[in-house]
């Protein structure tokens, strides 16, 4: 009995520290590709959940960032695909014009190239939005992208360089057309 209960603390102990040290992260993670934050949300409680179910396989992997990247990701790839998407993000976009009629010119303009350029990254293809969140915001290796996305390091080398030449051209444009 005591045995179970040591284990049941062990698993709470490591867990509440994966939690602390990649909540934040996967949950930025997660709202890239659904761009709701109470979803990302419940995307991370859902892969956190996995882990605490799968405790004595799941602690023993050997790097459990890229695991934990890769879990959320395929996990925020099937909400993508659910009909709940639809629904929602049009309430969000309605939402979100609100919010920003409420806040001040100034507060806007200070803003509004970190904003236009989260946007442009959002608007990225998948394959290219992913490498440059994971390498640039997460700060994930050539390496651990490649084993978060299960792809080769110099595709994950290639995406990044077409991902940044498209970023680079609708910056550009942005600038032309009236920044």
């Amino acid at each position: 009995m005591d045995h179970l209960v040591s284990n049941d603390i062990a698993r709470s102990e490591w867990l509440t520290h994966l939690m602390n040290e990649y909540g934040g992260r996967l949950t930025k993670l997660a709202y890239t590709y659904v761009k709701d934050i109470g979803k990302a949300q419940e995307i991370v409680q859902d892969v956190f959940i996995k882990c605490y179910e799968q405790y004595e396989k799941v602690r023993h992997i050997e790097k459990i960032k890229p695991w934990l990247y890769r879990v959320t990701i395929n996990r925020a790839k099937d909400v993508v695909r659910s009909n709940w998407v639809k629904r929602v993000l049009l309430h969000n976009a309605l939402a979100d014009e609100q919010i920003t009629s409420n806040l001040t010119e100034e507060t806007i303009l200070q803003n509004d190239e970190q904003t236009t350029l989260f946007h442009m990254i959002l608007a990225l293809p998948v394959k290219y939005r992913e490498v440059i969140l994971l390498f640039y915001y997460e700060d994930c290796s050539i390496d651990d992208t490649a084993k978060t996305l299960k792809v080769n390091p110099n595709t994950i080398k290639t995406r990044l360089k077409r991902g940044r030449s498209l970023l680079e051209k609708h910056w550009k444009e942005f600038d032309e057309h009236g920044r």
